[in-house]
């Protein structure tokens, strides 16, 4: 199956995404991660104003099939949860990229964003999968 990933957003290799959107950055989890993972019915989020590091887990989705970590693709403070995901975990799985964001962050580093891989390049690691 082929993913129209956004070309302004940036990716993990653990499939989150980065979007800058001025001094902020927006969190999720790419369409295909969403895919692989099957009907979602639980997400777990951290709390607003806390903060997450580059790398490691800030959360956790659960499937039908199974339960993931999510880790995060930059490290920062939490300026914001999309609780509406946390309410209707479908959301994130009906429109990843869109309004299934998971976080809006303000960055600690922003130069850790150049450790992410370009759109472009993250479909070619998808599509060999």
């Amino acid at each position: 199956m082929a993913f129209d990933f956004p070309k302004n957003f940036l990716f993990a290799d653990s499939h989150e995404y980065a979007n800058s959107e001025g001094d902020l950055v927006r969190i999720g989890i790419s369409a295909f991660a969403v895919d692989q993972l099957g009907d979602i019915v639980f997400v777990d989020l951290p709390d607003q104003g806390s903060s997450i590091e580059q790398g490691k887990s800030f959360g956790s989705v659960e499937s039908v099939k199974a339960v993931e970590d999510m880790n995060a693709p930059i490290s920062g403070e939490i300026v914001e949860v999309n609780s509406s995901v946390l309410d209707n975990p479908e959301s994130l799985q009906n429109d990843p990229h869109g309004s299934g964001w998971l976080l809006l962050v303000k960055p600690s580093d922003s130069n850790e964003l150049n450790q992410l891989m370009s759109s472009s390049s993250y479909s070619e690691k998808v599509a060999a999968k």
